[in-house]
């Protein structure tokens, strides 16, 4: 039986039991990070090998052939760097008017005085179940002038009524003496919104926006489906139409010529996507150590009403 001591100074005895389940708790722990890690991991070595070497198979944790090759394939094409200035202006100008309009709502719908308040929130909560589909979506999009300009990326997005509802809970949750006391000293709604709601989201507002913006970065969708040119591609959207090509050209070989040259070529479509899946993951993953401290708080105190 072990011996612990809490804050207080005083000792804590541990039987046999609860130490027997602190260690099968640590190690189901450290199995549920080994799962995640190691395919990530794997797929940085691969991406860093000889895809002719790596079909081979047998390759886990070191590169057995190193070669920059996959990534070189990548950036061969100028258009990457333009996709990447495209996805970087979406996701920032996307994710700050995503926060703007949302809190916005979300602070009007914590007011219970707002007229038909109940009914608003109903027909907003009536869009999670039922959508009009993808053609609909395209003529209302081609009607209000969106297809092929940037903004089809931001105005459709504005606002995801799992983050509205993530919201008002949070505002729900501070003291209701906070606001009347604002309002005592003459501070209007705009203004409570401003010095007193925003200052004190900042957990929600961390996580909402953390999710906004890795919906933006990862959407390949939008360029696919929406863009008549190329110029206005994200990132995503170009290597998705990158890789589409490379498998192709590898189920086309009409010429032992092709043949040849397609065996000297170290590059294969499986080594190409996983230098695509590094080149797209990275950037967003730095983005995780600014946000950490509030991630956990955010996403507890908005999903539970306290």
């Amino acid at each position: 039986m072990n011996v612990k001591s809490n804050s207080a100074g005083n000792k804590i005895k541990i039987s046999f039991s609860e130490n027997i389940f602190q260690a099968v708790i640590y190690c189901l722990l450290i199995a549920l990070c080994l799962v995640i890690l190691l395919p990530c991991i794997n797929v940085l070595v691969l991406s860093f090998n000889e895809g002719t070497d790596a079909a081979k198979g047998g390759i886990y944790f070191w590169p057995r052939m190193f070669t920059l090759a996959n990534y070189k394939e990548v950036f061969a094409d100028g258009s990457i760097m333009k996709a990447y200035k495209i996805t970087i202006a979406r996701t920032l100008i996307g994710t700050a008017a995503s926060l703007a309009v949302t809190s916005l709502a979300a602070f009007s719908l914590k007011e219970t005085r707002l007229p038909g308040r109940k009914a608003i929130t109903f027909l907003i909560t009536f869009t999670m179940l039922f959508s009009g589909g993808m053609i609909p979506t395209y003529i209302q999009y081609n009607k209000l002038n969106l297809i092929n300009t940037f903004w089809v990326y931001v105005v459709p997005s504005l606002v995801s009524v799992t983050y509205l509802l993530m919201m008002r809970t949070f505002f729900e949750s501070i003291p209701d003496s906070l606001e009347e006391s604002a309002k005592l000293d003459g501070c209007g709604y705009f203004k409570i919104y401003m010095k007193i709601m925003l200052p004190l989201s900042k957990p929600v507002i961390a996580v909402v926006g953390l999710y906004t913006a890795v919906n933006h970065w990862n959407d390949w969708f939008s360029g696919s489906f929406y863009m008549k040119s190329s110029e206005l591609w994200p990132v995503q959207t170009v290597l998705q139409q990158m890789l589409s090509r490379a498998m192709a050209s590898q189920q086309e070989i009409t010429s032992v010529s092709q043949a040849i040259a397609r065996n000297a070529n170290t590059v294969t479509s499986d080594s190409l996507k996983m230098a695509a899946v590094v080149v797209t993951t990275v950037p967003i993953l730095c983005i995780y150590p600014f946000v950490q401290k509030y991630f956990a708080q955010g996403a507890m105190i908005g999903a539970v009403k306290g």
